[in-house]
């Protein structure tokens, strides 16, 4: 599995050499002719760096390759996940429902500064910042799946404590209670807050639960904590799951109601 990640980071590089070069243009043109870094190029032809899927965008329509080199940096992507959960990720992507509960404000709804300040820490060298702006940029690619055409059906249920524990920064705190908010108002999305009131339920203190369906109408179920992470297809396993997720939904606040208590938590934040 490794091999084939390193391959698909590989590829991009080597595609966007060959792209810079048949064009005849040298990194120092490119460079000057695009607004990017020469180094920063230099370093996504070797495959040291991840970009930013925009960046992509930005050299596909430079290029004049439609959606080559983001379809290229979507495979790419993988590369700054951990390998348990890119089988995963693979399913969700093809998913045409999703049912998600978090503890946490999700990936899936994370604005690009809230994501950074949760991945990195006080003790982040300039090297692991690298990383974290990796991560940052495959993190936000992955959103791109709740755009897509047909949009799947997704269903977020996510703790009260999630919106308690706010970011360092008050600015990035409003941009993500603002950007759930956004997002909550999506015809394929729904988000339900599960408050305090709900007590204790079934997924306390085991993660995060994601349960998805395929076209075909086969399922699966993946549980992740804070270093474990457990992808089920079995069908007993999949009802469990399921089973637990409704119970969480039922005691969630309705979809309307929720949206009224992100917008109050932003007039306190204002206040």
């Amino acid at each position: 599995m490794g091999a084939a990640v390193d391959g698909g980071r590989a590829v991009l590089g080597r595609t966007l050499r060959f792209l810079r070069e048949k064009a005849g243009k040298s990194l120092g043109q490119l460079a000057e002719e695009t607004g990017y870094d020469k180094s920063y190029l230099s370093r996504l032809e070797s495959g040291e760096r991840l970009s930013k899927v925009r960046v992509m965008e930005d050299l596909d329509s430079y290029y004049g390759c439609d959606d080559l080199l983001v379809s290229h940096w979507k495979v790419a992507r993988h590369d700054a996940f951990k390998v348990k959960y890119q089988d995963f990720m693979r399913l969700e992507a093809t998913a045409r429902i999703m049912h998600k509960y978090a503890p946490n404000v999700p990936g899936l709804l994370q604005t690009e500064e809230f994501a950074r300040e949760v991945l990195s820490d006080p003790q982040t060298t300039p090297q692991d910042a690298e990383a974290v702006e990796e991560q940052v940029a495959a993190r936000l690619g992955r959103q791109l799946l709740l755009r897509k055409d047909p949009a799947p059906s997704v269903r977020f249920v996510v703790d009260e404590l999630a919106f308690r524990r706010v970011s360092a920064r008050a600015e990035v705190w409003a941009g993500q209670l603002l950007h759930v908010e956004a997002v909550a108002q999506w015809p394929n999305v729904t988000v339900q807050v599960l408050p305090f009131a709900a007590g204790i339920h079934d997924l306390m203190g085991k993660g995060s639960l994601t349960l998805l369906w395929q076209r075909d109408g086969s399922a699966i179920a993946y549980t992740e904590g804070d270093s474990s992470g457990l992808l089920m297809d079995g069908p007993d396993d999949v009802l469990r799951h399921r089973l637990s997720y409704d119970r969480l939904r039922d005691l969630a606040l309705s979809p309307s109601d929720s949206l009224s208590f992100i917008r109050d938590l932003l007039e306190e934040h204002r206040s």
